[in-house]
């Protein structure tokens, strides 16, 4: 594709620090760069119209894990590094807020929900008899206790009697939060070309050679954050994990409020306009769903309309309106991956499904390898 002298001259000609992925990794690490370098010239590249991995497609949990979660990861992880994950997350979420302001992303604190079915009784008594030795265990981060239980107040059918409550979980609106984030890059002098495609980069020692699916290019440093398609351009620690979503038309006198947890975390619902956005159901069928195609499955779809319909609600005539996919980036661990990669190139990636909480953190700790 041939480019003239203007395109050239501004947009791909002596480029210091090139972004791969223009989520809210990418972006923050790019006005964190542009606080390091007030005059370098800094470009994102973006593979979509809009970011293309999970960072507009998400469902806005505002969260740092559930308590089953957190048992869970205790069986894999050290309680040293099982602190360290929900400090990160935490610290995170103060920073997005920090940074973007909470009106402009619409953040609201109506607490975290975890839900229990019927069938999951054995889960459910042993969360309730380890809760008060998790709390004590989180008590350094959040100086007072995280979870508690209470009753079903939100009439939801098929379910254990109590729910455990999270206090310190809210929600915000993506679109708003990425909408300000890219205002705030613009406002920065940061250059985003869109629909462009990284195929290859070769880092020659003294800059990297980028070709994408319309041009090459030459950059000083590359920073890749493109997190469930980090595998793409060879990060073989980063698997992709599609995450299905719906949601509904709007229903006459919701009256459930606050962000909810079912089954392990694999399911999750929330409000948002009158509406219920559900997703999930990975887990019945992981295979399948580690791919970067952002598109759906019977198999998925159907269960999460069933759960609807049985559990969350059942006394409710409803319509779905929006179905869609997301692309997360996971791995082993569940620690973030934040490293140099060759002399120029650099990756912030792995979020491990936690890229509200933690994608701000990720990107200036990306920024500031340099």
């Amino acid at each position: 594709m041939p480019f003239s002298y203007w395109e050239h001259k501004t947009w791909l000609s002596n480029i210091d620090f090139t972004i791969i992925g223009s989520g809210i990794v990418g972006l923050n690490s790019a006005i964190r760069l542009r606080e390091k370098f007030p005059k370098a010239k800094i470009l994102v590249l973006e593979r979509g119209i809009l970011p293309n991995g999970a960072s507009t497609k998400n469902a806005g949990f505002a969260c740092f894990g559930s308590l089953s979660e957190i048992l869970d990861d205790l069986h894999t992880h050290s309680e040293e590094e099982v602190l360290q994950l929900v400090q990160k997350r935490y610290k995170g979420l103060q920073l997005l807020r920090k940074n973007l302001g909470s009106t402009n992303i619409d953040y609201i604190a109506d607490g975290g929900y975890e839900l229990f079915t019927e069938t999951d009784h054995n889960l459910y008594e042993t969360c309730l008899s380890k809760m008060e030795n998790i709390n004590s265990f989180l008590k350094p981060i959040f100086k007072e206790d995280v979870f508690l239980p209470k009753d079903n107040i939100f009439n939801f059918k098929n379910i254990q009697p109590q729910y455990i409550v999270n206090q310190f979980e809210g929600q915000i609106d993506t679109g708003k939060m990425m909408d300000a984030l890219l205002r705030k890059t613009q406002i920065c002098d940061i250059k985003i070309l869109n629909n462009c495609s990284v195929q290859a980069l070769t880092d020659t020692n003294d800059s990297v050679e980028i070709k994408t699916d319309h041009f090459t290019l030459s950059s000083n440093k590359v920073l890749i954050a493109t997190n469930g398609f980090a595998s793409q351009l060879g990060l073989k620690e980063v698997k992709p994990a599609r995450a299905q979503v719906l949601i509904t038309k709007p229903i006459q006198n919701l009256h459930i409020k606050g962000t909810f947890h079912l089954d392990r975390g694999y399911y999750y619902f929330r409000n948002i306009d009158d509406r219920i956005l559900f997703g999930g159901g990975r887990n019945l069928d992981f295979k399948t769903e580690e791919t970067t195609e952002l598109t759906q499955t019977t198999l998925i779809q159907q269960k999460l309309e069933e759960l609807l319909q049985t559990v969350i609600l059942p006394d409710k005539n409803f319509e779905i309106e929006h179905r869609w996919s997301g692309i997360m980036g996971v791995g082993n661990q569940k620690k973030s991956i934040v490293k140099q990669i060759s002399n120029n190139v650099f990756c912030g990636v792995r979020l491990g499904g936690m890229g509200v909480a933690i994608g701000s953190l990720v990107g200036k700790e990306l920024a500031d390898l340099l």
